[in-house]
């Protein structure tokens, strides 16, 4: 995996999107940067990928414990009423699994996040205030990027 690593570069329209907050020992946690919802992306960073099943049979375990892990804790720091875990792809190829604190009366509620209202920026201070949060319960296995 370590070669793949090295060789990996975000997508472009994700690192537009995004505000990079670390690594896993898979994937990079970003976060969308639309302050209507907790939205946290995690990518593998493995060049070339655009599919689950394009992953190892070890990087699908650690896929999906990461996402399993990250959406436990995101749940608890927000509070959530639900979390929606998803990867489509449609408009971005390279793999990559959205994971989306929801609360019931959120701007888009009950519908998908996708472009049900203009997203709106985070402010500097408020990112710092996510980090701050998430510092608290990602210990152990995130690297935080700054």
């Amino acid at each position: 995996m370590t070669d793949e690593i090295a060789e990996f570069s975000l997508a472009q329209q994700l690192a537009d999107d995004t505000v990079v907050i670390g690594d896993f020992p898979l994937c990079r946690l970003l976060l969308m940067n639309d302050s209507h919802y907790p939205w946290f992306i995690l990518v593998p960073r493995i060049a070339g990928v655009e599919e689950v099943y394009q992953l190892t049979e070890e990087d699908q375990r650690q896929l999906m414990w990461e996402m399993a892990y990250v959406s436990e804790k995101l749940k608890d720091i927000f509070s959530a009423d639900k979390m929606n875990v998803a990867a489509l792809g449609n408009m971005v190829r390279q793999l990559h699994v959205h994971v989306v604190v929801r609360h019931e009366g959120d701007a888009a509620w009950p519908s998908p996040v996708w472009g049900k209202v203009p997203a709106t920026a985070y402010t500097a201070e408020a990112i710092e205030d996510i980090r701050a949060k998430l510092a608290v319960v990602f210990t152990t296995w995130l690297k935080f990027i700054d």
